[in-house]
């Protein structure tokens, strides 16, 4: 995992990639549940036996912004952002779905940092994430994410 200290260690790795995530199942209970939560049921993701009747992919798939969900909980498992006092998720920019994410597939993340700015103390972030599915060649997604740091 990288761990960055301050605004000039997290400069220096302006252009590059920064990590990958661990592997993340997507299974059927957390679709159910990210369904519950945002009142999204489209049959595509809850019906399992209509998905495999009738859907293109023969299953259940992730809902696109449930992946995207996911971006807080990968990114933790990428950069380690020590000393702040605040931690912000300022926004999401270009996000293209590249392919659907079967359930039971297995997604991580990678992260390159495209740029970074000192606002008048506030260090603004842009991450280009890419949500890789494990045996596919094509991302489930990619675009950019934005964080604003508060160090201390």
């Amino acid at each position: 995992m990288l761990v960055i200290n301050n605004f000039e260690e997290y400069k220096s790795y302006l252009g590059k990639e920064l990590g990958l995530s661990e592997w993340h199942t997507i299974n059927q209970e957390q679709i159910n549940k990210f369904a519950d939560a945002t009142l999204d049921h489209q049959w595509i993701h809850v019906d399992q036996e209509k998905a495999k009747i009738n859907g293109p992919f023969k299953a259940t798939i992730a809902h696109g912004y449930l992946t995207i969900s996911l971006i807080p909980y990968l990114w933790k498992q990428i950069a380690d952002v020590r000393n702040i006092k605040m931690e912000i998720n300022y926004g999401i920019e270009r996000f293209k779905f590249g392919q659907a994410v079967i359930v039971d597939s297995e997604v991580q993340l990678k992260a390159k940092l495209i740029s970074i700015a000192d606002l008048k103390g506030i260090t603004k972030v842009v991450i280009k994430a890419t949500l890789m599915i494990k045996g596919q060649a094509k991302p489930a997604y990619t675009g950019d994410v934005i964080f604003l740091y508060h160090f201390v």
